[in-house]
């Protein structure tokens, strides 16, 4: 088995570069060529010697995100992305942009296992995880295919980023290193069902980095009914963890919050959800739920929305609706790759029998980057 080059963090390259005999500073050369230019071949490597070229195609590979379908919006330029995998798989990322610069949101994982009711992702289960390497390919591979530069990363894809843990803070460590594209911590969302060991090691890291949790329930028996995850973890152990995000971080947690119509879009849901969210240092992001084929759930009207949002900041709460980007193409998480493996007569399957039992849960949608300085 060839090893995974592009996953390697700076230090570690070095002694990579040392075991073959070469000098550290080949390192930087070949970190250069993976982060900044975001070469997918060895012989693109131009002030490598042949000899060490070829030994690095003998022992090491780039794992190619090569793309298959990109779809524009003519509403607001969003691009929607399906890249295939080395073996295969496939996943979706999305270019989105503001003023403030281009979002990119990623998938960490093929499929998903969380089993909520009202994501496409989650449908089929879950294939496998990505590598840290796939998932800054698909940053890279946007930014080269687009020839813009990224300024924030989402990972809010596809996938739960921390039922794949490990993976996704290689990736961010790579994603911020000054060697690389540098992109600030404070540029990076990661979303989170609420896996609460994970979320309470994340705070240990004490990275700079948005934590987003998916609450979409403003009880626990409500979040219950429409997230796997919420019968491994209370409501209360998951808001105990964000606490502990903030207090270690001095970064404020995202919350969002799926509006679907007739299930949690209450006067009743509001209130109690103020009730959660007012003694905390927090944003709420209402994201009215994006349609899928196989689902029946139906998003509020824009009145309902904004009478939702209203009774909110009449109790306090910093709340925004999020901004609809691309709802003239595929706009659910994994409702492109979805329709791409029905039409190639490949239907999604995985392990996804019994989500309840590892328990996490999908997005409704690509959302958008609320950026926090």
């Amino acid at each position: 088995m060839k090893k995974d080059i592009r996953a390697y963090g700076y230090e570690e390259l070095k002694t990579e570069m040392l075991s073959l005999g070469e000098k550290a500073f080949r390192a930087g050369q070949v970190y250069d060529w993976l982060h900044v230019k975001l070469a997918d071949r060895f012989d693109e490597m131009t002030n490598l010697s042949k000899d060490l070229r070829h030994r690095l195609q003998e022992q090491y590979e780039i794992l190619p995100v090569s793309m298959v379908e990109r779809q524009v919006s003519k509403l607001d330029g969003t691009n929607k992305f399906l890249f295939r995998l080395y073996d295969g798989n496939m996943v979706e990322s999305v270019l989105m942009r503001y003023k403030h610069g281009n979002s990119v949101c990623i998938s960490s994982q093929a499929g998903c296992r969380m089993g909520c009711v009202f994501c496409a992702s989650t449908i089929g289960g879950l294939k496998r995880d990505l590598s840290a390497s796939e998932m800054l390919g698909q940053v890279y591979q946007i930014q080269k295919i687009t020839g813009e530069r990224v300024h924030n990363v989402v990972i809010m894809g596809t996938g739960e980023p921390l039922d794949n843990y490990d993976n996704f803070l290689r990736f961010v460590r790579i994603l911020t290193d000054e060697h690389g594209l540098h992109i600030s911590q404070r540029n990076v969302t990661v979303s989170t069902c609420g896996i609460v060991p994970r979320m309470l090691e994340l705070a240990d890291e004490k990275l700079q980095i948005t934590l987003a949790l998916s609450l979409h329930g403003s009880t626990q028996e409500k979040r219950r009914a429409l997230m796997p995850v919420a019968n491994k973890y209370s409501l209360s152990e998951v808001l105990s963890a964000c606490d502990a995000y903030f207090e270690k971080t001095g970064r404020r947690v995202t919350f969002e919050y799926s509006l679907v119509h007739g299930v949690n879009d209450t006067d009743e849901d509001a209130r109690e959800l103020a009730a959660i969210l007012k003694p905390r240092n927090c944003h709420l992001n209402l994201i009215p739920v994006n349609p899928v084929r196989e689902r029946d759930f139906v998003r509020p009207s824009r009145k309902n929305a904004l009478n939702f949002k209203n009774n909110l900041e009449k109790s306090g709460i910093n709340v925004t609706i999020r901004r609809e980007m691309g709802s003239d193409i595929d706009g659910a998480c994994g409702q492109l790759r979805r329709r791409y493996a029905q039409e190639d007569g490949a239907e999604a399957s995985g392990c996804g029998e019994n989500p309840a039992a590892e328990g996490e849960c999908g997005r409704a949608g690509w959302e958008s980057h609320n950026r926090q300085d």
